[in-house]
This record gives C-alpha cells, sequence and structure tokens, in this order.
C-alpha cells in the first residue's frame, strides 16, 4: 500500500481537524496491513530466540512491542529490518512478499529503525549523519551548501538547534538520539521502529519525540514503539504485541487491557497464589542494618534510591524492565557511578565506592549477566572460585594449593556444584552449576551483605529450587541478601519485604501481608490494590490517550 504523501516531512504537515482525523483513524485501522510478519522463527547456535511469533502493522496506528529482558524484541526488530535473516515465515511489505538482506535493503523499501544506542558515525558532522547515503548533488558534486541548510532546518523542527557542521560526538546523547530520529523520519518511511527511542531523552525532547509520533501516523506511517515505560504506552499506543521467551502471547488493543494485566502478560503471571515464605526471624528494626542506602541517584537512570538490610534479612527488589534494579545494585557496591547518595555498611560509611572497596567491606554482588559479568569460561571450575580469594590464600606471594584445594571442596559440597571435578572447565556446566559456581567464589570471602541479580535467570526449575533453598540457607546464617528478580513468585515467596522500583525511583514497599505476587503486580503496574487506598478510575489506570 503506498504511503500517503507528505509536503515537507512530519513537522512540516498541517494537522487535521478533529472530526477529519477521527474519520482518518477509523478509516486507517480498516486498512490492509502496512507490514505483515507470519510465523517467524529465529535461533542462534540451536537456541530459539523467536517462535512462531506474528505482527501485523497498520496504517496510522502505534504498535507497542513489549516483554521483558530476553523475550524476543530486539531479535524481531533485528529481522524485520534486515540485520538477521528469518529462519522460518515470511514478511509482507504492502501486501508483497519480502526478505531484507541489510538494514539498507530495508530502509530503501520504506522501514526505517531508530535504536536506543545511537547508531551513527561519530566522527562525522550532523550534517553529514543525517544525509549519509543520500547527500545532496550539484553537476555531479556534493553540495555542502544545500545539505547544510536542509540539515538545519530539519533539525530546528526537532527542537536541535546546533552547529550542523560539528562533529556528531559533540552533541549531547538526547540530541544525538534526535538527530538519529530526524534521519529515521525524513525518508518518507512506511514504518518507523522506534527501539527505547526516550531512554536518553530529557522530558521537552520527550514532548517533540510524541509530536512526532503522531504527525507520522496522521499521515499513514505505522510505528512499532518498544518501550517498557508504561505511562509512555497508554500514552502513544494503539495496538500492543507481548512478547514473552521468544513466542507472542498476546496482540490486541492496548486501551481496553489494564497496566495489572499487561504487566501479568509480559511476566508470565496473573493472579498468583501466594507462597509460603521460609520462616526467619524478623530482623529487630531498632538494630543498626547491615546495609543501608541513602539518595542514590545516577543519571537518568536510579533517582533518589534508598533501604536498610538487615542481618538475617531478604530484602526483594522488584521493577519491571528498566525499573533500576540493577542499576541500584551496582551503585550499591560502585560498579556504576553514583551522581549522589551515601552506602553504609555495619554503620560505617563507604567514601569511596568502588568493586574492590564494597568487597573489602564484605558487601558482594553476582550480576544478572553471569557469562559476561561473572564466570571467566575459559578457566576451571577450581580457578572461577578462589579467584576472588587469592590474596587471603596467599603468603609471600605464594599461593598455596592445599589451602586452595580446602576452600573449593568445602563450597563444592555446600553448594552441590556439580562437576566432574574442580578442574573441568566452568563453561562445560549447566547454567545453575555456573551460578553456584559464582555463589562459591563470594562466599568463600564471608561477607556480610550479598546482592544478588536474578539468581535463577536461565536455569532449569530443579536449579532454580536449589539456589532458592540456599538463597534461605545464607540468611539464616546471617546474611543480608538483597535479591533482584523479575519473577513476582518467586521476589514474594523468598523475600521477607519488597522495595519496587519504577523509572529508577521507589514507588512502594510491601511488608507483611501485603509480600503477595497480586500486591506486587499491581506495585509494578503502579495501581492502587483494594484496600489499600482509593482505587484507580479505568482512565487513571490506562492514562490519557491523545
Amino acid at each position: 500500500m503506498a504511503q500517503a504523501e507528505r509536503p515537507d516531512g512530519p513537522a512540516g504537515a498541517p494537522a487535521p481537524t478533529e472530526p477529519a482525523a477521527a474519520e482518518s483513524a477509523v478509516a486507517l485501522a480498516a486498512a490492509a496491513p502496512v507490514l505483515a510478519a507470519r510465523g517467524i522463527g529465529k535461533s542462534f547456535a540451536g537456541v530459539h530466540a523467536l517462535r512462531d511469533v506474528d505482527l501485523t502493522l497498520r496504517p496510522g496506528r502505534v504498535h507497542a512491542l513489549v516483554g521483558e529482558n530476553g523475550a524476543g524484541k530486539s531479535t524481531l526488530i533485528k529481522v524485520l529490518t534486515g540485520v538477521h535473516r528469518l529462519d522460518t515465515g515470511r514478511i509482507e511489505l504492502a501486501g508483497r512478499e519480502r526478505e531484507f538482506r541489510t538494514p539498507l535493503e530495508a530502509q530503501r523499501a520504506g522501514v526505517s529503525t531508530v535504536y536506543q544506542e545511537v547508531n551513527l558515525v561519530p566522527m562525522m558532522s550532523v550534517a553529514r549523519n543525517l544525509h549519509l547515503g543520500r547527500e545532496p548533488r550539484r553537476r555531479g558534486l556534493l553540495d555542502l551548501r544545500r545539505m547544510h541548510r536542509e540539515a538545519a532546518a530539519l533539525l530546528l523542527r526537532y527542537g536541535v538547534d546546533t552547529d550542523v557542521t560539528r562533529p556528531l560526538r559533540e552533541l549531547g546523547l538526547g540530541a544525538q538520539q534526535m538527530v538519529a530520529l530526524a534521519r529515521a523520519v525524513q525518508v518518507e518511511a512506511r514504518v518507523v521502529v522506534m527501539d527505547e527511542p526516550t531512554s536518553s531523552l530529557e522530558p521537552r525532547e520527550v514532548d517533540t519525540l510524541f509530536s512526532v509520533v503522531r504527525d507520522l501516523t496522521a499521515h499513514g506511517t505505522a510505528v512499532v514503539y518498544v518501550s517498557h515505560r508504561m505511562d509512555e504506552l497508554y500514552a502513544l499506543c494503539d495496538d500492543v504485541t507481548v512478547l514473552r521467551d521468544g513466542r507472542a502471547v498476546h496482540t490486541g488493543e492496548l486501551a481496553p487491557l489494564a497496566r495489572r494485566d499487561l504487566v501479568g502478560l509480559m511476566l508470565g503471571r496473573t493472579l498468583l497464589a501466594a507462597r509460603e515464605r521460609a520462616a526467619r526471624q524478623v530482623p529487630d528494626p531498632g538494630a543498626r542494618p547491615a546495609l543501608r542506602a541513602r539518595g542514590l541517584s545516577v543519571r537518568h537512570r536510579v533517582h533518589g534510591v534508598g533501604f536498610d538490610l538487615h542481618r538475617g534479612e531478604v530484602l526483594g527488589l522488584g521493577g519491571l524492565l528498566g525499573s533500576g534494579r540493577s542499576e541500584t545494585a551496582k551503585a550499591v557496591v560502585g560498579a556504576l557511578g553514583a551522581d549522589a547518595g551515601t552506602v553504609e555498611v555495619d554503620g560505617r560509611r563507604l567514601a569511596r565506592r568502588s568493586p574492590a572497596a564494597a568487597v573489602r567491606a564484605g558487601v558482594v554482588l553476582l550480576p544478572e549477566d553471569r557469562k559476561a559479568e561473572g564466570i571467566v569460561p575459559g578457566l576451571s571450575v577450581r580457578e572461577n572460585i578462589v579467584l576472588a580469594a587469592l590474596p587471603r590464600l596467599s603468603r609471600a606471594g605464594m599461593v598455596s594449593r592445599a589451602r586452595q584445594d580446602a576452600v573449593v571442596e568445602t563450597f563444592m559440597a555446600r553448594l552441590r556444584i556439580k562437576a566432574a571435578s574442580p578442574d573441568q572447565k566452568v563453561a562445560d556446566l549447566s547454567g545453575g552449576n555456573q551460578q553456584k559456581v559464582l555463589l562459591a567464589r563470594w562466599l568463600c570471602l564471608a561477607p556480610k551483605v550479598l546482592l544478588l541479580d536474578e539468581p535463577t535467570r536461565g536455569i532449569d526449575v530443579g536449579a532454580r529450587a536449589e539456589v532458592r533453598a540456599l538463597i534461605d540457607e545464607l540468611a539464616a546464617d546471617g546474611l543480608g541478601v538483597l535479591l533482584i528478580s523479575s519473577d513476582p513468585e518467586e521476589l514474594t515467596a523468598g523475600a521477607d519485604r519488597v522495595l519496587v522500583l519504577k523509572d529508577g525511583a521507589p514507588v512502594d514497599e510491601l511488608t507483611g501481608d501485603r509480600v503477595t505476587p497480586d500486591d506486587l503486580l499491581a506495585a509494578l503496574a503502579h495501581e492502587t490494590r483494594p484496600g489499600a487506598g482509593d482505587e484507580k478510575t479505568d482512565d487513571e489506570k490506562n492514562g490519557a490517550r491523545r
């Protein structure tokens, strides 16, 4: 289907009157799809990233694509835009079957993408980035004067007033994102894919982005909008497809879907029965906390997070993807530089935060991505376990093999690590046993506080149960445990209380009888549960529609 023509690009088009806009919206919703993906499948090294996924994009509508980390959103986008070749299924653009072999081929066909990470050339000028691959020419030569004039005029429509001859890298991240957006939509695209486009934008820039999206849809462009921010989704999107574990589990209009139900679809949980949590002695609230954080802030990621964690307590940290869970844990141990805030361990303030200083103080972090940030795959089980403890196991610069063996034997038995021998490569172990090796690495340092970021992600059901039981044992032994998990059942079953984050800031704390999956889902959706305060109206739940 041919796209309706625009006189001057998105910002230059006249806005339709309200009756005309309403009639146009009805007509566009009933129109044939701009793009239809059917039965899309994609695997990497035998691991299924997408299985039988359908996606239908209609002209003039914003289609939300949502799901937790690893759900398959990025893979689907890359298949649609020519980064990856599909294994199974087909893609139809304007009723014609197409398979894009490169992003440039997709762009020439009318499918443009704005990525979360700015995907331009930082050394080139702003103007060259905007016109890359379609530079204006005069008598066969590059027309720099025209290119600079058109680039400056285009960026002004997006609120960016800058010298377009400057290298792109000299602009702030938000301005660079607006340049990427301007480049994507100026090619008269039939489909524009926006992957977390507001992640680095200021509020004024977000308003500009929304205006651009509304103008695009007013002229028949289909927009795919990927975001973890509920307010944005309900304010901007017409339809939604929810991905979970590489499958499309729901597609339909967004407005009738309550936020809580959307969260449940993303996480695979709806109305969950609370499981009995492990019986532990309730910490004395007046006792000195093992870990105290106050006012932790990291630009664009974490905003004023604070909590107390006592010995023998499991504190849950909940939130959707992008809520600031992992960033908070990294800010505590100094793996992510904080702009503000303090951290105390046993009443002593960590003056200069760094991972090494945190380990010396007794605070250790088990990261979410165990392969990229945890295990050393080329080393053995033994070497991975003793890696952090080598300074304590050495004398006069010599590491005692006997002391290593004693530590490794103790923790392999305690954590029930299944390996052929301590000399087996850790990369050859199952995911659950790799996770236990990481736990052993930190436990052999006798820490006071253990921060666990998604400790059961990517491991089988049996290994999950073992890790959960181990967390209970560690808390019973007196460790303070901060548990981060995207599984509501796991979080509420394993934690004594749960701090809920949204957009990097605390929005609720569940204690006592409120530590249930239902209450957690309500908090994640930023709703008020019956009995916990006034009920919100449907309009409040769904946000203001355009």
